[in-house]
């Protein structure tokens, strides 16, 4: 069953993600996972993209999930849980299913999501299927070799955006695929992380009990593609949270909630300086993406305070 508590103790004992996965020691993405489904319960249909968390999860003949789940192609996740979503409708109206509340969940990474899967998403959202969309986002295709994704931040080097005497590293600012979402005036979007995991599970719930398509972006830590130890995981998703480079927030019908971080923010080199990837940047380019944090927060500010994206859409329109 959905978790319904409000405090830590209450969560479910229950693990419909196993143990016995073949995540790298620390993955934020694996903790997402086991926190999804704390969250929405067993009575779920996962649609399941290539990548990280299928590839951990599904050694045949072995799986470490314990509830319906299909894994498919890397480009292809919410138009499967569209079919997925449009099926159980049709067969709970013929008769031939039980009426009830089965939820239906589409994951992918950043890659599976802001790149290769863009254009199945805003599809799955414009018609406005009752799914949850979930991208754990480790902020490059760490599966297949580290390579950069259009959600790889700023300055952060990876085996196809080296840093070195001509470059820096990554040279475009991270893709907002949570306001790309928010675009298509969907019921429900937020961000999360999964060291601020009540908050992480509440939005959840959220998500799933909003009608139509909801959609909730996870900032997943990874420990082999940052260059981070291990045992700093939640640390460092607390620093990307509270210096503003991940802010906490969700968006209600249009209207912005801003959770955290609230309004004194940490330096966002105390959050840099614990990856290597981005250990070769200098002073100079660590002030350019303090700028940029700082004014994004203001723009998010200015959203939370001013009223609705979708009023100021229309306004503008």
């Amino acid at each position: 069953m959905p978790y319904k508590g409000k405090k830590a103790r209450e969560l479910p004992k229950e693990e419909l993600f196993t143990q016995g996965h073949r995540a790298c020691q620390g993955c934020a993405g694996a903790l997402a996972l086991r926190l999804i489904l704390k969250a929405v319960g067993d009575r779920v249909i996962i649609a399941a993209a290539t990548g990280c968390m299928e590839i951990i999860s599904s050694p045949f003949p072995q799986t470490a999930w314990r509830v319906p789940w299909i894994h498919v192609a890397f480009e292809n996740a919410a138009a499967v849980a569209s079919g997925i979503e449009s099926a159980l409708k049709v067969l709970m109206r013929k008769g031939k299913l039980k009426k009830e509340k089965i939820y239906v969940v589409a994951i992918a990474g950043d890659g599976g999501t802001a790149d290769i899967g863009l254009q199945s998403l805003s599809g799955a959202l414009e018609r406005g299927h009752d799914f949850v969309y979930v991208c754990i986002d480790n902020e490059a295709y760490m599966n297949t070799g580290i390579q950069r994704s259009s959600s790889t931040p700023f300055g952060a080097r990876t085996t196809t955006s080296p840093a070195g005497k001509k470059s820096i590293g990554q040279m475009t600012w991270k893709k907002n695929v949570a306001e790309i979402a928010v675009a298509h005036r969907i019921p429900y979007v937020a961000t999360v992380c999964p060291t601020y995991y009540q908050d992480m599970i509440n939005k959840l719930k959220k998500a799933a009990n909003t009608p139509g398509p909801a959609y909730v972006h996870c900032l997943a830590v990874c420990p082999t593609g940052w260059r981070v130890s291990p045992n700093l995981t939640i640390e460092v998703g607390r620093l990307a949270v509270e210096t503003g480079v991940f802010p906490l927030y969700e968006v209600i019908n249009g209207k912005y909630k801003i959770n955290y971080p609230h309004r004194r923010l940490k330096p966002v080199q105390e959050y840099l300086q614990l990856q290597g990837r981005f250990r070769h940047l200098t002073d100079e380019y660590i002030e350019i993406i303090q700028k940029r944090v700082t004014e994004e927060m203001a723009r998010l500010r200015a959203l939370e305070k001013f009223g609705s994206f979708y009023n100021n859409f229309t306004a503008h329109s």
